[in-house]
């Protein structure tokens, strides 16, 4: 079903051709980098770092060369400091493309992928990345989130014409990278709850295939994590897979709704504030949306226990603040260049008087329907910690250097983040979201 699966996200994908996941397939990189690539006679140029270039990148290198491919001197970063996606590393890379005229190979992870993603883009060069640890889900994800200043941005730029993991590779990889993999791919529980909600609404409407192509796949991806955490390689397939079918759904819908909701702007925000940065190794992207995710799952659940069909839709319109208070909240809560930035993302939302009426009442109409989609959809917030916890993820505030308090004041800034309509926006546009939220964390709740 996933091989399926992969065809046909491939057959929608705007932009990558060629998809190779197995054990073993390293040797043949070369070939299939040649084939699908440098028919127009440029040479290849290996992006990594020095961690990466001794798990795969001299291999995909020394394929290139055994399969006649011409290549130039590899671009290779210092293993320490941990390179970070910031746009100024980007044009780096991107000049040594140009510089060269070389298409790109990159090997490594999120942060190689992503930097080569757009120094590529930037050129109009399409390339190929060759994944070393099954870490996160923009291999094969169009758009690539970079930090520029101050502000994390999603910067458009096409998917990888060629996506190759060795799953002997990326079983090697440190622990680490694999639970920050299976993190990623949890926050996909919570993305698909925003995404029903907002396509209730007529905002981001579904995609079958899309859909498909990440929620199959993410139940038999979390169902192993004791055997991930035990390096099984059978577990590695599902959770690449999974990954995989993910980046394929965004580069289909030509967007990131499919994959990402809420729990990913925690994740945002504390990368912009470089939380963990400094550990040995530094905080991954998964370990912290990790967290976001729970924290989500908790909220759903307490949204859940009431009953929007009753709303008085006639009251939350008359209780709505008024656009001045929530840009006042905006100011309170953000600093620097994030201002800004949630002010313009979130008076994209923001609706009242008529507009929110109609809204609020699509939902109250529709919540029979809806209620029982969600609650399918979601997982406890309890069971889904136990499972990070087994797959060797953070399941606690405290194992990213956080505490309860961190999280709880970080759900205004999350609702603000971004204009991608989530249950925050809902739960504030009823009147709830400092009840709901103060639940959470209260006595008797997730954090409590």
């Amino acid at each position: 079903m996933t091989s399926e699966l992969i065809r046909l996200g491939l057959a929608r994908a705007t932009e990558t051709d060629v998809v190779e996941v197995g054990r073993g397939v390293l040797p043949r990189a070369g070939t299939i980098i040649r084939d699908a690539l440098l028919a127009d006679g440029r040479p290849a140029m290996i992006v990594a770092d020095e961690r990466t270039w001794a798990a795969a990148g001299k291999a995909v290198h020394d394929a290139l060369v055994a399969a006649g491919a011409s290549v130039v001197d590899p671009l290779v970063f210092p293993g320490h400091p941990v390179l970070y996606a910031s746009y100024d590393n980007s044009e780096y890379i991107r000049e040594r493309l140009r510089g060269t005229g070389a298409t790109a190979v990159a090997v490594g992870s999120g942060t190689i992928n992503d930097l080569t993603k757009l120094a590529s883009g930037e050129l109009g060069r399409r390339y190929a990345v060759v994944g070393t640890a099954a870490s996160m889900d923009g291999y094969s994800g169009f758009g690539a989130p970079m930090s520029v200043d101050g502000v994390k941005l999603t910067m458009a730029c096409p998917a990888p014409a060629v996506v190759i993991i060795d799953l002997d590779v990326a079983a090697a990889a440190p622990p680490t990278m694999v639970a920050s993999g299976y993190g990623d791919l949890a926050a996909k529980i919570p993305a698909g709850a925003d995404w029903i909600l907002a396509d209730a609404v007529g905002l981001d409407p579904i995609d079958p295939l899309a859909w498909n192509l990440v929620q199959s796949g993410v139940a038999e991806a979390l169902a192993r994590p004791e055997a991930l955490a035990a390096g099984d390689p059978d577990a590695y397939a599902g959770l690449v897979s999974g990954l995989i079918l993910s980046g394929l759904a965004m580069q289909v819908y030509q967007d990131t709704r499919p994959a990402s909701g809420a729990e990913h702007y925690f994740s945002h925000l504390w990368e912009l504030r470089h939380l963990g940065a400094d550990w040995d190794p530094p905080l991954s992207h998964g370990f912290k949306v990790g967290i976001g995710t729970l924290a989500m799952c908790a909220f759903y659940e307490r949204f859940l226990e009431r009953d929007l069909a009753g709303l008085d839709v006639d009251a939350a319109v008359a209780s709505r603040a008024p656009w001045e208070a929530i840009e006042a909240d905006i100011r309170s809560r953000l600093s620097g260049p994030l201002i800004e930035n949630g002010i313009t993302q979130t008076k994209e939302k923001y609706l009242n008087g008529p507009a929110l009426r109609h809204r609020l009442q699509t939902f109250v109409d529709r919540w029979p329907n809806l209620r029982p989609r969600l609650e399918a959809q979601l997982v406890p917030a309890r069971t889904l910690q136990a499972r990070l916890a087994a797959a060797g993820a953070p399941s606690r505030p405290e194992d990213i250097g956080v505490t309860p308090a961190d999280v709880k004041a970080l759900f205004p800034p999350a609702m603000y983040y971004r204009s991608r309509y989530t249950v925050l926006d809902l739960a504030s546009e009823a009147g709830w979201f400092d009840e709901l939220v103060d639940e959470v964390f209260a006595s008797g709740g997730f954090y409590g």
